[in-house]
């Protein structure tokens, strides 16, 4: 018998992760958190702390600075005191740029589902400590209390080494942030695939087909023109063929993200990946659909609908 397969399992900490993933007591606090921060006024500015003009979600790449800040700090603080003048600068770039970096935590944050919502506030609230321990160790340096300082760095730097532990178990085990449609790319075959008949498909409705074990949203237009999108949405992998038609546009029925539906493009986040697109034709009377791959159609800044 294989021991090692008996005995091996999750360790403490993962088992600790888990169960605030399960843990339902701050579903309350969650939802008034949720809708205080969808209810701020921060028009295009969302789609900026979303990350959209980036492709990928911008509070990892904004945490890198007061991080790298924090721990250069750290390596100063070890330094003779002679070495150490730059520490106390470091920390206040630190601080300073962990407000953006917040926003953008929160702002993905509220469009996260109920498990992943849960360990997102551990992690939220690990890093507001973290922040608090620097801001006292930026008043104790300052105050001339160095020895107080560095202690309450190194206390700060553990608390957000904690909290990034957890977002790396948010990012990479509950794929929060990732692009859910990457796989499609992978599934789906080259060539035409049948979708089904043209008179099947109403006009101005969503639809749903299947292509290669993908699901696939397709909505026929006024002028029998047929578009196709893959169906589950790349923020969170949401029905689009449940979503609203608008425009030109799908419109996710989990998380509101705007897909233009000549091309995929994610007009509006939280969606940072556009959505997986298929060329159509009509062939006698038989709606045919393959893979849209490599660049899409460049489109004027603002525009919605298909050209």
């Amino acid at each position: 018998m294989d021991t090692h397969r008996m005995t091996s399992g999750p360790g403490p900490l993962l088992t600790a992760v888990e169960r605030i993933e399960a843990a339902p007591q701050a579903d309350a606090l969650i939802d008034g958190l949720r809708k205080a921060v969808r209810a701020l006024p921060l028009g295009p500015a969302r789609d900026l702390l979303h990350g959209r003009p980036l492709g990928h979600p911008a509070h990892p790449v904004l945490v890198q600075v007061p991080i790298g800040t924090w721990l250069s700090a750290a390596v100063l603080d070890l330094l003779p005191e002679r070495r150490r003048a730059a520490a106390p600068v470091l920390v206040g770039i630190g601080l300073a740029a962990a407000a953006p970096a917040a926003a953008a935590g929160w702002a993905d944050w509220a469009e996260l589902p109920p498990e992943q919502a849960r360990t997102g506030l551990v992690h939220a609230l690990a890093n507001t400590a973290g922040v608090a321990l620097y801001a006292a160790s930026l008043r104790a340096r300052v105050h001339g209390r160095d020895r107080r300082g560095r202690a309450l760095a190194m206390a700060g730097l553990a608390t957000v080494g904690a909290a990034g532990a957890l977002g790396g178990h948010l990012a990479y085990r509950q794929a929060a942030g990732a692009n859910h449609a990457e796989q499609v790319g992978h599934q789906v075959r080259d060539g035409w695939h049948h979708l089904g008949s043209a008179a099947a498909f109403p006009v101005g409705r969503a639809s749903l087909a299947r292509v290669d074990g993908v699901d696939v949203l397709v909505v026929r237009e006024a002028d029998g023109t047929v578009r196709a999108l893959a169906d589950r949405c790349s923020h969170m992998g949401g029905p689009l063929s449940e979503g609203e038609i608008e425009d030109g546009c799908v419109r996710c029925p989990w998380h509101r993200s705007l897909f233009r539906l000549s091309d995929g493009w994610n007009v509006e986040g939280p969606a940072t990946a556009p959505q997986p697109a298929f060329e159509t034709r009509v062939v006698a009377g038989r709606v045919e659909a393959r893979l849209i791959r490599g660049r899409r159609p460049h489109r004027r800044a603002g525009e919605r609908a298909a050209a």
